[in-house]
């Protein structure tokens, strides 16, 4: 067996990778596996460029992580693929999926573990998506604060986000809510990070209502430092693969009325906790 090497390039201190010479369309040994497994959890997100990826092998490539989520509002637009979500924009689009810094369907009671986009078709110039660290954010927090939200819980809700979305007939649908630890453990590096974010989070249950919103924006303000961040400029063909229980991310729509389309595969995770 040839062994192609394998080169891990940090973006930036705190969160992002780039990683050459992994072939997304083969079936990754066990070597190459632990590489990439092993920087996602180091780095949040990682990228890989110039892949040439069948709706099959996107699919194949996220079960090496696990059992494959199924979105509980977008319709499946791929026939035969209900586990591949279009992330798609162009001239007729009134809004896009990403537009505010969020962790994917954090409403659900199990949120993604991670997420995995595929871009087939760019914008001309534009349409970035951003990255920022939750372990940053974290320990960027006073200790004072990062005792006060300790043991401190939160509600992630759906409603708001996808009733009347995706243009289909969602009458009498209960969209996920769930509620999770305002500070998570990650459950395999053991990292903390902070886990509100300005898409789903609705209230911190332990606070009064104006104590909650005051506390949240603030947190929201805090997790766009732009230290904490690194920006994907995409190419056609590339893939980026992120780490639900430690980044959040926020897709930048700079590009209206150009199009931008490519398909997200998602990766199941487990209930959130919190470990002193």
């Amino acid at each position: 067996m040839v062994y192609v090497p394998i080169q891990v390039e940090r973006l930036t201190p705190h969160v992002g990778a780039e990683l050459h010479g992994v072939d997304l369309s083969q079936l990754l040994d066990e070597r190459v596996f632990k590489l990439v497994h092993d920087a996602l959890v180091e780095h949040g997100v990682i990228f890989f460029r110039d892949q040439h990826l069948t709706p099959e092998q996107q699919k194949a490539f996220g079960r090496l992580f696990g059992e494959l989520h199924l979105h509980p509002a977008a319709p499946g637009l791929v026939e035969g693929h209900p586990e591949i979500l279009v992330i798609h924009a162009d001239e007729h689009s009134k809004r896009v999926a990403g537009e505010e810094w969020h962790s994917d369907v954090s409403c659900d009671p199990e949120p993604p573990m991670g997420s995995i986009l595929y871009m087939h078709e760019l914008p001309p110039v534009g349409g970035d998506t951003l990255f920022a660290s939750m372990y940053a954010a974290y320990e960027a927090l006073s200790d004072p604060l990062k005792r006060l939200l300790e043991g401190m819980t939160a509600m992630h809700e759906g409603e708001h986000v996808y009733r009347g979305r995706y243009g289909v007939k969602d009458e009498g649908r209960v969209f996920p809510k769930a509620e999770h630890p305002v500070i998570r453990t990650h459950p395999v590096s053991g990292r903390r990070a902070l886990f509100v974010n300005r898409g789903f989070t609705t209230r911190i249950v332990q606070l009064k209502r104006p104590e909650s919103d005051a506390l949240l924006q603030f947190l929201f303000r805090h997790v766009e430092t732009p230290e904490f961040h690194c920006r994907f400029r995409w190419q056609e063909r590339s893939v980026a693969f992120w780490d639900n229980r430690g980044v959040q991310h926020h897709a930048m729509w700079d590009y209206f009325p150009q199009r931008r389309h490519g398909h997200r595969v998602t990766v199941k995770g487990d209930r959130p906790f919190y470990r002193a």
